[in-house]
């Protein structure tokens, strides 16, 4: 069955105007078809398509079940934006199929990017978010100064990806504790500087590695996001 995203289909019974071309004009379906639409929030809604218009395809709500999220706890990933907007994009994806509840995309020292829009990514968070059959969508921040992230109220585990040997880093697999609120840090390809990594360690962020091998941003943020699913899915 489609699977569409309308955030408001409670009170709308309406599907968005990209929503609704897919349904009508791309997939050709009709009034009396079955379709399934989620809120972003957690609900699915098996849905009957009652107006097939290319704009605001209506629908009646047949049923609803609270699908809630697959991992249990909310993981937090705060990304340095790489220079090349597909690899950002790749690695929002990625970790939107596996399951993170906000994604925040830092400006360190030493970024690539300053700047990002974030219009298209979110897109990218719907669809992965619909692909990969989920019901919660991402929270999407727009790009917040990493000492901001740092003094962030959150109570959880709170970690930093660090490349320098010279600080004692643990190794986030053997670290992490299975089933709890999780904040990550994923500094830029010039890694973090010395004056964001100690402000990091003064606010409770433990330094972790990935691994031997030195990854890139992308790379480290699903390798992060990827760990803690495995653990948790260990630990049940």
């Amino acid at each position: 069955m489609h699977r569409f995203y309308a955030p408001d289909i409670e009170t709308s019974l309406t599907l968005p105007e990209i929503e609704s071309q897919h349904a009508v004009r791309v997939l050709r379906l009709a009034e009396g078809d079955m379709i399934e639409v989620v809120d972003g929030k957690g609900t699915l809604f098996a849905c009957r398509i009652t107006l097939a218009h290319s704009k605001h395809c209506g629908v009646e709500i047949v049923e609803s079940i609270e699908a809630g999220t697959h991992w249990g706890n909310r993981i937090i990933l705060c990304v340095a934006p790489t220079k090349n907007l597909d690899r950002i994009e790749w690695l929002a994806e990625k970790c939107t199929e596996m399951g993170i509840d906000r994604l925040i995309p830092i400006k360190c020292r030493y970024s690539e990017r300053k700047e990002l829009k974030t219009e298209r990514l979110q897109k990218i968070l719907v669809s992965a978010m619909k692909q990969s059959l989920k019901a919660v969508l991402p929270q999407l921040d727009e790009m917040t100064p990493v000492a901001e992230v740092i003094n962030m109220p959150f109570e959880g585990q709170k970690y930093i990806a660090y490349c320098d040997d010279a600080v004692d880093r643990r190794l986030l697999a053997k670290e992490y504790k299975p089933g709890e609120d999780v904040m990550i840090l994923i500094g830029p390809e010039g890694d973090f500087s010395k004056e964001e990594v100690d402000a990091a360690l003064n606010n409770g962020f433990v330094p972790v590695s990935l691994g031997e091998s030195r990854l890139r941003t992308e790379t480290a943020a699903v390798s992060a996001c990827f760990a803690c699913h495995t653990l948790n899915q260990k630990s049940e």
